[in-house]
């Protein structure tokens, strides 16, 4: 009973690490895309090439960051697949918020 408790919280914590990680960076993915191109017209910066190799880093960023931090020590397909999907729909949000509202840098 006392090591199912511990494993349980230990999966929840490993869980909560890879979803806010994937969060905070693809958020920051979508600043930095927005400082590469700040140059560009909004719907240049949508089109740009730079915005997704942008994102593609940030993706191919966390999967060492995670096992190196010590939350993950190996990580499943789905793992992979739903690290891409939070990132890129926290970038894509956060992109489209920061296009559409005017924001410069």
């Amino acid at each position: 009973m006392a090591t199912d408790a511990s494993s349980s919280r230990s999966d929840y914590i490993r869980s909560v690490t890879v979803t806010a990680l994937a969060a905070i960076l693809g958020i920051v993915g979508a600043i930095g895309a927005l400082v590469v191109n700040s140059s560009m017209a909004p719907a240049a910066i949508a089109q740009s090439t730079d915005s997704v190799l942008l994102l593609v880093v940030v993706i191919a960023v966390q999967i060492p960051l995670l096992k190196v931090s010590g939350a993950v020590e190996e990580l499943s397909g789905k793992d992979i697949l739903f690290i891409v999907f939070v990132t890129f729909s926290f970038w894509f949000v956060t992109l489209t918020i920061l296009l559409t509202s005017g924001v410069s840098v």
